[in-house]
């Protein structure tokens, strides 16, 4: 085995290397198989843990008679930061200073999912509803006989927060970390990581501070009364440890240790599919987000330096989906009376829109939200408004001219 200061070299060659070494076009297609290689979580003492996974054929299938599984891939255009502290110290500059810093930023060519394809979004959508549960859990999707189960390391009953698997390909060459998403009884039932996952849809996803009305408790002390909302003391909340993003930092450098000449995606549902859009942008690695909630103010909000494109983050999610579409909002939602403050709207990167609505007849409802809806209703038959006109799924498009708290006045509002 090569020492590991040298394996490091290696991967920095790699990475500086590659865009030459690579087709550079986005209509290079492959096929590549993925078979489940690791378990990650977060130990109490906030450490990133990982599990291997045992190379175990599976005794038979949960849905279908398919006995293997690929991925359609594609080349695509990415951003990435010269290094990951170059990224860091911009992001601090501009937390502290308010200074925008000139980080450099490397175009390159990688091998990301070719989301036009149904069958790629189907089996991605797969990977993160199995992050939500244990591979000997009657709701886990098989996802053919290379996929390895095993009851996971960290997953205990009293576990809680940032968890969910690693898939690769047999080669290593590109390796899905799959994040799971909230765990909440209003959307497909509570798990022990709800308290948690709360905490971070409030802080994420509101406004300010999850403040709905007088009766609410705050889940930060940045509300000034009326309609305003102190931005330091938002911005200061938002990058506390019991965060979900810097434990996702933290985990992508491990996997890139783990993993140094690998093309890394990321994928998740919900909160995961935040997380992994955060990720993705850091990182400049493709990402795939399952009916995620607006999350471009909360890159904002943590000053995440962006990339002149974030194109190689894509959104799948469906118009009978208030949470995604940011109408699950107001005293009187669902959300509220669950207690959580969904107010944002607006996504980075694309987003593939399904109108389950007009087209399915479905009404918004929170109960929609939920990623099996999404895999058996959705992406699990053909899409007939794309076939129509020849596709397969929707128009990936840009989301222009997104406004969302509007209401709300931020600045400098001392308590």
């Amino acid at each position: 085995m090569l020492p590991t200061a040298l394996t490091a070299l290696l991967a920095i060659l790699d990475f500086f290397l590659d865009r030459g070494q690579r087709p550079q076009s986005s209509h290079f297609q492959k096929s590549l198989r993925f078979e489940l290689r690791h378990e990650h979580a977060v130990s109490h003492d906030a450490r990133v843990v990982f599990s291997d996974v045992a190379s175990t054929v599976p005794g038979s299938l949960v849905y279908g008679n398919e006995s293997s599984y690929s991925l359609d891939a594609q080349y695509m255009t990415s951003y990435r930061p010269s290094s990951f502290s170059a990224y860091n110290d911009a992001r601090i500059r501009s937390m502290r200073h308010a200074q925008s810093a000139n980080l450099p930023w490397h175009e390159t060519e990688i091998l990301g999912p070719n989301v036009e394809k149904r069958e790629t979004l189907l089996e991605l959508a797969k990977m993160t509803n199995n992050a939500y549960i244990a591979p000997d859990d009657s709701q886990w999707y098989e996802l053919g006989e290379n996929w390895s189960t095993r009851h996971p390391f960290g997953w205990e009953p009293d576990a809680d927060g940032f968890r969910g698997y690693v898939f690769a390909t047999p080669d290593n060459s590109t390796v899905i970390l799959s994040i799971k998403g909230t765990s909440a009884a209003i959307w497909g039932g509570a798990g022990p990581t709800d308290k948690k996952d709360k905490l971070n849809d409030n802080l994420l996803f509101s406004c300010c501070c999850a403040r709905i009305d007088w009766s609410w408790t705050t889940v930060c002390g940045c509300y000034r009364g009326g309609w305003k909302c102190d931005q330091d003391c938002l911005e200061q909340a938002l990058v506390e440890d019991s965060l979900f993003y810097p434990i996702g930092t933290n985990l992508y450098n491990n996997l890139t240790y783990m993993y140094p000449t690998s093309d890394i995606w990321i994928i998740g549902h919900s909160l995961g599919g935040t997380v992994a859009s955060l990720l993705g942008v850091t990182f400049g690695a493709p990402a795939v987000a399952f009916e995620s909630p607006g999350e471009r103010l909360a890159a904002r909000r943590l000053h995440l330096p962006s990339p002149p494109s974030t194109h190689h983050v894509t959104h799948v999610y469906h118009t009978a989906d208030p949470i995604a579409m940011g109408t699950c909002n107001g005293i009187l939602s669902s959300c509220a009376l669950g207690g959580f403050a969904m107010e944002t709207r607006c996504h980075q990167g694309k987003s593939i829109v399904y109108d389950t609505v007009s087209n399915l007849s479905w009404s918004v409802d929170i109960r929609k939200h939920g990623i099996i809806n999404v895999i058996e209703e959705i992406l699990g038959k053909p899409w007939q408004p794309s076939e129509d006109v020849g596709r397969e799924v929707p128009p990936a498009t840009a989301e222009e001219d997104c406004v969302e708290c509007y209401s709300w006045e931020f600045g400098n509002f001392p308590p």
